[in-house]
């Protein structure tokens, strides 16, 4: 039978309803994932159509998954960085919604504190055992949505469940129901979806989904969850792998739009942030991320790396204010004691900075040449240098007008007498060994020593 595609506007046949499948034994896709060796990605050539929303935005699991790798926030912290997420996330919401645990009084206190400040971006969320309890506590607080796990995967259903296909999706479903009856949206977390049987559970249980909430007239959030970060962003890929593919599938065969999808994904293959962007592009809105990617084992998908990838696909950053993302990470650093690999892009101590003579050379005569972008306007960072054995003569020049911030007129130039006395110090401390980098301190000796009236200016 043709009917035509509300989507595409365009007569096509009518999508097949799957069914659960009720398989005996759990599909493990073991020539995909073999365990003893590393994962396969299988390619079927099938392309589906990019189709990027338009409009996208940021959802934010600092405090929950976030929360699960590293040593609890105080009420204090949690409210900082929530005003924080508040001031990046711009008046335009690109931040939308952050989500919370509910379990200890702490997580509480500061779940009301940030409530108190009235905020509409980021909205608060919760995430919560399924269980009706749950569902009463999150009702009293005040919260409007909230996260529920229905894990997917056989590798759940039947190894961690014990359940079949039809008890989990049946017992999952009444779970939907009774927060629907407490008054909640349901955000469903769809978890290990990269090792789910696509069309034998996934697509059945969303579709089941999809009715309950035109029949309740309640929403019903669909996340996608890449639990182990198995997911992959190349065309062409097979399911369950492709990202493009999950994406698609769930708007052409379950109908869910693309406000209600939403990625969570895991950086295991280092595929976070191009799946993230690959979710976006194919079609789903939200893409669930953390404050440097802090999460359950190599982390989530950084939270300022999708402010850059917003800004790159969309051509503005709407109304963010992308420099705190640097007041955040000094934050981290000296309110925390939370360690950045210093090679992190944006946030890491050595994201602009270069050491190499012939970089610093380019950077004195033109930032732009090796500064990937104006990083003193977008991330209150200035490009900077540092100082070793290789850096040559303009990375001395460099970090003299750096660091005082010299007009460019009133630049001093790498020939000048007075940076190759200081160039003979600094090889000299290398002659018998070191290691380390020059430190600002000794280079400020330097300065005072022959050019002190920078010191007195």
């Amino acid at each position: 039978m043709l009917e035509i595609n509300k989507k595409t506007n365009l007569l096509e046949e009518e999508t097949y309803k799957y069914r659960v499948q009720d398989v005996a034994e759990p599909n493990l896709y073991r020539d995909l994932y073999p365990y003893t060796e590393v994962p396969k990605i299988s390619f079927n050539h099938r392309r589906v159509p990019m189709n990027m929303p338009e409009e996208i935005w940021i959802t934010d699991t600092t405090f929950r998954d976030g929360q699960q790798s590293r040593a609890p926030y105080t009420v204090e912290q949690m409210t900082y960085i929530y005003d924080k997420l508040h001031q990046l996330g711009g008046p335009n919401g690109i931040i939308r919604q952050t989500e919370f645990f509910v379990y200890s009084q702490k997580d509480r206190d500061a779940l009301y504190k940030c409530m108190e400040k009235g905020y509409k971006f980021p909205e608060i969320t919760t995430w919560i055992r399924a269980s009706k309890s749950d569902f009463q506590l999150v009702k009293d607080i005040g919260i409007k949505e909230t996260g529920i796990l229905v894990s997917c995967s056989d590798y759940h259903i039947f190894n961690k469940l014990k359940m079949t296909r039809v008890q989990a999706m049946t017992h999952y479903l009444s779970v939907v129901a009774d927060a629907i009856e407490a008054g909640l949206r349901p955000r469903c977390h769809f978890e290990d979806i990269t090792r789910a049987d696509f069309f034998g559970f996934v697509v059945p249980f969303v579709n089941e989904l999809m009715a309950m909430s035109e029949r309740t007239g309640v929403p019903i959030k669909i996340r996608v969850c890449d639990t182990m970060g198995y997911g992959v962003p190349y065309t062409a890929v097979a399911l369950p792998r492709s990202v493009a593919g999950l994406i698609y599938g769930l708007q052409k065969y379950s109908d869910v739009p693309s406000e209600m999808l939403e990625w969570h994904g895991h950086n295991d293959f280092y595929m976070a942030v191009a799946n993230a962007s690959t979710a976006w592009l194919f079609g789903a809105s939200a893409v669930n991320c953390s404050l440097f990617g802090i999460g359950e084992r190599t982390g989530n998908i950084p939270l300022e790396a999708m402010v850059m990838q917003y800004a790159s696909l969309k051509g503005t950053t709407a109304g963010m204010d992308t420099t705190v993302i640097t007041e955040l990470a000094d934050y981290y650093k000296n309110e925390l004691g939370y360690e950045i690999p210093p090679m992190t892009p944006f946030v890491g101590q050595n994201f602009n900075v270069t050491r190499a003579g012939i970089h610093a050379d380019g950077l004195l005569k033109d930032e732009e040449i090796y500064n990937i972008f104006d990083t003193n306007k977008i991330l209150n960072r200035p490009a900077n240098v540092s100082i070793n054995n290789v850096s040559g003569l303009a990375a001395v020049a460099f970090w003299i007008n750096n660091h005082f911030n010299l007009p460019v007129e009133c630049w001093v130039d790498k020939k000048d007498e007075r940076i190759l006395k200081m160039k003979e110090w600094i090889d000299s401390q290398y002659v018998d060994g070191r290691q380390t980098v020059i430190s600002d301190d000794e280079m400020l000796y330097l300065v005072k020593t022959y050019m002190p009236e920078l010191l007195e200016d």
